[in-house]
């Protein structure tokens, strides 16, 4: 038999356990769509910037195949799991998010630079605000593309894309590959 106190010490150290199984799997799906996501967005930057009267086609491909990409991780994820991650209330999500940038966007009359600030910070306060609730990893990676997004508008000139390709895309990867580690 084991005293009330033993119970209650072994039913924290259970919780604790779930609760890192629990952020271990949010940090594999997430590191699984961040590395894909950042390898979509460092492309993107960089075709924008070898081709920018073609931009807007090219965020529209490479968002489209980042949705898409992220239902075939789910179902990867679905596949080895049995759980699902990326489901209608998500594609909502994504929609809601989209519009609502969108909306924004053409109320704010925003230049290209302005749209090369807007999206990737509008894109990291929701790792950010999702990092309180998950893990530090999410704030850590979502104010640090935010503070070197703003320094690359205001100082780095006409190498703006080519930096929010190695900032944002690679800043990506970089944290998907970190919290593959976590």
């Amino acid at each position: 038999m084991i005293d009330s106190q033993q119970a209650s010490r072994a039913l924290a150290e259970i919780d604790e356990i779930a609760r890192r199984v629990r952020q271990s799997r949010i940090y594999n799906l997430a590191s699984l769509l961040m590395i894909m996501w950042g390898g979509l967005v460092f492309a993107a930057n960089v075709a924008s910037f070898a081709w920018p009267r073609h931009a807007g086609f090219i965020w529209i491909a490479a968002n489209a195949m980042g949705v898409a990409g992220s239902f075939a991780v789910s179902a990867f994820t679905y596949s080895r799991t049995g759980v699902r991650t990326f489901d209608l209330r998500m594609l909502t999500a994504f929609l809601l998010f989209f519009a609502f940038g969108f909306a924004t966007c053409a109320l704010g009359h925003f230049g290209p630079r302005e749209l090369g600030t807007f999206w990737p910070i509008y894109f990291m306060l929701f790792y950010t605000i999702a990092g309180l609730w998950v893990g530090l990893a999410f704030v850590v990676i979502g104010l640090s593309i935010s503070a070197l997004t703003l320094i690359g508008y205001f100082f780095v000139g006409p190498w703006f894309e080519p930096w929010m390709a190695v900032v944002n895309g690679g800043g990506l990867m970089l944290g998907g590959l970190w919290m593959r580690r976590n």
